[in-house]
């Protein structure tokens, strides 16, 4: 994976991923508040050209981008000006593309125009970021489309590299060395069980992370992951949950918000 480089001074990167369901069912998975919360972010998203789009990292890290392009149900683009501190406006178009056997090809393309490679760097870190998110998505339109979905997103400073944050809290989670079909049961004081098997494991320039699907709390997924975001050394717990008992799950975010600070304690979190 790399960036695309064209003699106009656009610069972008490409990822694409083949799912379950029709064009009208992935979109709303993609571009819609509740849709992309159920796999991603929690997102608000004002459908039109002029809306905006907003997704919560955790954190305090929001991103802010309005909606340029919207042609339900196949594609749109926003633009992001505050994305890069200091550099060009960003711009992602989302395409959705019927396939064959009932599924659809969703692809998102990052772009910019600059003359230099400064923000190369980042361009390559959201590349390699859609890969795991995208495993989720495909799960959530296997298994739990149109369902109720609840997440949160919680992240706080590690204060070390990557790779020790990594075994920190893949130990704290049961996992010392996580591997695929492994069985996971995770507590953080006062809060329900997290319960499930890793599903995948991954290792990426910028940090690790974990894919574990659950069944209780509720039936969902969880993201363990330490990573260096755009050079600062955090750690994060993203869970999705779905169903009848998505709500009663997810009531338990500020636990393990306050268990994920304690694992890295004087880091500000």
């Amino acid at each position: 994976m790399s960036v695309k480089k064209e003699p106009s001074g656009r610069r972008s990167v490409q990822v694409e991923v083949e799912v379950p369901g029709t064009p009208e069912q992935v979109w709303q998975a993609i571009a819609s508040g509740p849709g992309i919360t159920a796999w991603f972010v929690p997102t608000q998203l004002e459908g039109k050209p002029g809306g905006a789009l907003s997704c919560d990292f955790g954190g305090g890290m929001v991103s802010s981008a309005q909606i340029t392009e919207w042609q339900p149900p196949h594609r749109f683009v926003a633009e992001d000006r505050s994305w890069l501190q200091g550099g060009p406006p960003v711009a992602t178009e989302w395409t959705v593309e019927a396939a064959r056997g009932g599924t659809c090809i969703v692809r998102v393309v990052h772009s910019l125009f600059a003359s230099t490679d400064d923000w190369d760097g980042q361009l390559e870190g959201t590349e390699h970021g859609w890969p795991g998110y995208f495993r989720v998505l495909r799960h959530y339109l296997a298994h739990h489309a149109g369902q109720r979905a609840m997440a949160f997103s919680l992240m706080v400073p590690s204060g070390m590299p990557a790779a020790a944050a990594w075994s920190v809290l893949a130990r704290a989670l049961g996992l010392a060395a996580p591997q695929p079909g492994q069985a996971v049961r995770a507590l953080a004081p006062g809060a329900k069980a997290l319960v499930g098997v890793v599903q995948a494991v991954d290792r990426v320039p910028q940090g690790e992370g974990a894919m574990l699907v659950v069944q209780e709390p509720a039936p969902g997924v969880v993201l363990p992951s330490a990573m260096d975001c755009m050079g600062m050394q955090m750690v994060t717990l993203q869970a999705f949950f779905y169903g009848e008992r998505a709500a009663a799950a997810a009531a338990d975010r500020d636990r393990w918000q306050a268990w994920l600070a304690a694992l890295f304690p004087g880091t500000g979190g």
